[in-house]
């Protein structure tokens, strides 16, 4: 049986609601570890459409992305802080309008320590910060508008890249490592629903290793001259895993291992038009996850009510709605999770049982 390398995935990632004030303040996460994030995605999820907004400790708290839209990056501050159970926030609607309720989803890197490396003939100069023990760094590089290789640092292939162009409107670029038989050839876009698409000009049709992932001469991902962002995750036992799975149609969905009980779950259908959809336990404590937000959309959270998406169970994930973008049948999805709790722990203790 596998051990997981980490027992309290609540070190490396957490999941903090609240309710706007409309006042600066300090916000801190409930989880069993402290947690200072390196990467903060957020989302207003009542009463308007508003941004998905993601802020790291690379580019820092004045630089905002969308992760809904292709715009450049934004000086509008609305993080004021990483602290070091939690981050600090300003009056901004996106963020904190008054009454209105909000999630923030985040994760730990390298506290904002980078290592640098130059430029090599087409290889971007640039740096990363990246934490091995969770399989998540923020590459940040400038392009060359030629093939060439980025270093990521993680020490292991990730199984999701997803690169931003900060200083160009560009979409959102997508590498999954189980997305069609040859995924370095494809692409998604994470603030579009469209289906996965061959261009070699993304990747250059050419895998990540351990050591760097590979741009080609594709304007979203490396254009001569632009500032680009990129977060890399490679899979852990017990805390991340990036697969795919097969729909049913059927209310009695496909189950999903993935060996751990999730805190968060983001699915894409693969080979047609569908949606990012996020669902995680702490919008939704209670099994049956119906509260679900999408990536590619700046639209409020939505209740399917009865119409229960998905299970969040010990071990894995079950669909429970009987067709869509989440389960159509014999239709092919793309997901990424992060656990709440490992469903063996290093000990191999039965997580329950702890």
């Amino acid at each position: 049986m596998a051990y997981t390398t980490i027992d309290d995935p609540s070190a490396y990632f957490q999941t903090l609601l609240y309710t706007g004030n409309a006042t600066g303040r300090s916000l801190d996460n409930t989880g069993n570890s402290n947690l200072q994030p390196d990467w903060i995605w957020t989302k207003k999820r009542t009463n308007d459409a508003q941004n998905h907004c993601v802020t790291d400790s690379t580019r820092g708290v004045a630089n905002i992305l969308f992760p809904d839209n292709a715009d450049v990056e934004s000086a509008t501050q609305l993080v004021t802080e990483f602290r070091t159970n939690g981050f600090g926030i300003n009056t901004n609607a996106l963020i904190n309008d008054n009454t209105d309720t909000y999630v923030a989803w985040q994760w730990k890197a390298n506290g904002g320590t980078r290592t640098t490396f130059t430029e090599s003939g087409n290889n971007p100069a640039g740096g990363y910060q990246a934490n091995t023990t969770a399989g998540f760094s923020i590459v940040d590089y400038v392009g060359t508008g030629a093939a060439g290789t980025i270093a990521h640092g993680l020490g292991a292939v990730p199984d999701f890249v997803v690169v931003k162009g900060r200083n160009i409107g560009a979409h959102w670029r997508v590498y999954h490592g189980s997305n069609t038989d040859a995924p370095e050839t494809e692409s998604f876009k994470l603030n579009a629903d469209n289906a996965t698409a061959d261009y070699d000009g993304t990747w250059n049709d050419t895998a990540p290793t351990s050591s760097v992932f590979t741009v080609g001469a594709d304007d979203n991902t490396n254009e001569d001259g632009k500032n680009y962002i990129a977060y890399c995750f490679a899979p852990i036992q017990g805390y991340s895993k990036f697969g795919t799975y097969t729909g049913n149609g059927n209310a009695d969905g496909t189950f999903i291992y993935t060996g751990f009980k999730p805190a968060w779950v983001m699915s894409k259908e693969s080979g047609a038009a569908g949606g990012w959809y996020i669902h995680d336990t702490t919008r939704d404590p209670g099994n049956g996850s119906i509260k679900q937000l999408k990536a590619d959309t700046n639209e409020v959270e939505y209740d399917t009510g009865s119409d229960t998406s998905r299970d969040i169970l010990s071990n894995g994930f079950k669909q429970r709605y009987g067709g869509g973008s989440q389960n159509g049948d014999g239709d092919t999805h793309i997901y990424l999770a992060f656990a709440e709790n490992p469903f063996v722990t290093s000990t191999g203790i039965p997580a329950t049982a702890r």
